[in-house]
C-alpha cells in the first residue's frame, strides 16, 4: 500500500467516525439540551473504554444523559442506586443453591447488575467504602472474583458514576485509588436561560423525545481502535508528560501554586488519560493525528480528580481547576 492511499483510508476512516459520532450527538441532542462538553466528554470516556464521574448539583439532568446514551447505543444498561444500606452482592452477584426439579442441588452464580455494557453508579459516594471497592476490580480488570471463581466482563464495559458536591451529610468521599479509575471527571453546570426555555418546553409539553439505537456494538469496538491507531508525535507526548510532573509539588516546572496548596499530584493514568483523550478531540476534529492543543483542552477533565490539596489548599479554598490552568499558562510548549 502507497503512502497516498495509506493517508486516503485514514482519511475516509475519520470521515466515517466524524459521521458516527455526529448522528449519535443529534440523537442524544433530541432528549438532553446543551452539555455538549459534557456529552463529548462521556462519548470520550466511551471510546476509551473507560469510565466518567459526572459531578453536579441535583436536576442537571446527570442520569438522563447517562440513560438517554444507552438508549442511543445498542448495549446492555443497568443502573444501580446507591445508597448506605447497599451491599458488594447487591452489586456483583451472589452464589445460591439451585435445586434442580429431581432433587439435586448445585451452586450457581446469579449476575448482579455490574455485568452490564453501559453501568449508571448513581450518587456513588452514598455507598460505604466496602461497597465502593466492589467496583475497583470490575473498573480496573473488567471482570470480578466471587467464590474464587473469575467472571470476564463483555466489552465494551465502562462505568458512568454521578455525585452530588453539595450534600454531604450520609455520604462516603471516594478514596484516591478509585477516583484515579475514572478517566474523567466531568462538571455538569447549571444550564443557560435559552436552554431553560428549551428544558421547560420539552418536559410540560405533549410530545414525547425519546432516543433511538443508532450505533452497534461492532461499531463501538471498530472506534475504539481506530483511537487506539492516531499517532502521537514524540514533543506532543513530551508535554503531556512535563504537565503531568508539573502539577506535581516536587516537579521541575511546577509554579507556586503546585508548590504552596497541592499535597500529591496526579498519577500515570494521568498521563495516559490526557493523551488518550486527545487522541479522540482529535478525531472529533477529523483530524488523524494529537496535537498540543488537544492535549491542552482535555486537561481540566482528565487531571482534576487526581490532583490532591493540600490542608492549606483546602482551607483556602483553591480548586484543582485553577491549579490546572495555572500549570498550562507557565507551562512552555517546548523544552530542550
Amino acid at each position: 500500500m502507497t503512502e497516498t492511499s495509506s493517508k486516503e483510508q485514514a482519511s475516509q476512516r475519520v470521515q466515517d467516525f466524524q459521521k458516527k459520532m455526529g448522528t449519535l450527538r443529534e440523537e442524544v441532542g433530541r432528549v438532553i439540551v446543551g452539555h455538549r462538553d459534557v456529552v463529548d466528554g462521556v462519548l470520550t470516556c466511551m471510546l476509551a473504554g473507560s469510565h466518567a464521574l459526572l459531578e453536579g448539583v441535583p436536576g442537571l439532568g446527570k442520569t438522563m444523559l447517562v440513560r438517554t446514551l444507552a438508549e442511543s447505543l445498542s448495549l446492555t444498561f443497568s443502573r444501580i442506586q446507591f445508597t448506605p444500606d447497599l451491599m458488594p452482592a447487591d452489586i456483583i452477584g451472589t452464589t445460591v443453591i439451585n435445586e434442580s426439579a429431581s432433587g439435586a442441588r448445585a451452586f450457581e452464580f446469579r449476575r448482579g447488575p455490574i455485568f452490564a455494557h453501559i453501568v449508571l453508579a448513581d450518587e456513588i459516594n452514598r455507598a460505604t467504602p466496602k461497597t465502593q471497592s466492589a467496583l475497583l476490580e470490575a473498573m480496573q480488570e473488567r471482570r470480578v472474583t466471587v467464590a474464587k471463581t473469575t467472571h470476564q466482563l463483555e466489552p465494551p464495559f465502562f462505568v458512568l458514576a454521578t455525585q452530588n458536591p453539595l450534600e454531604m451529610e450520609g455520604t462516603y468521599p471516594l478514596p484516591e485509588a478509585q477516583l484515579d479509575r475514572f478517566f474523567l471527571k466531568l462538571h455538569v453546570g447549571f444550564p443557560s436561560r435559552e436552554e431553560l426555555h428549551t428544558i421547560v418546553e420539552r418536559t410540560t409539553g405533549a410530545s414525547d423525545h425519546a432516543a433511538h439505537p443508532v450505533l452497534q456494538r461492532d461499531e463501538i469496538l471498530t472506534m475504539q481502535a481506530l483511537v487506539r491507531e492516531v499517532p502521537v508525535a514524540r514533543h506532543v507526548q513530551d508535554y503531556a508528560i512535563r504537565l503531568l510532573q508539573a502539577c506535581h509539588p516536587d516537579g521541575e516546572d511546577a509554579p507556586d501554586l503546585v508548590h504552596r496548596f497541592v499535597r500529591y499530584g496526579p498519577s500515570p493514568r494521568g498521563a495516559q488519560a490526557t493523551l488518550l483523550a486527545a487522541k479522540i478531540h482529535a478525531l472529533f476534529d477529523g483530524r488523524f493525528a494529537a496535537s498540543i492543543e488537544d492535549v491542552k483542552k482535555v486537561a481540566l477533565p482528565a487531571l482534576r480528580h487526581r490532583v490532591l490539596l493540600n490542608f492549606e489548599g483546602e482551607a483556602e479554598g483553591v480548586r484543582p481547576d485553577q491549579v490546572i490552568e495555572k500549570v498550562l499558562q507557565k507551562l512552555p510548549e517546548s523544552k530542550a
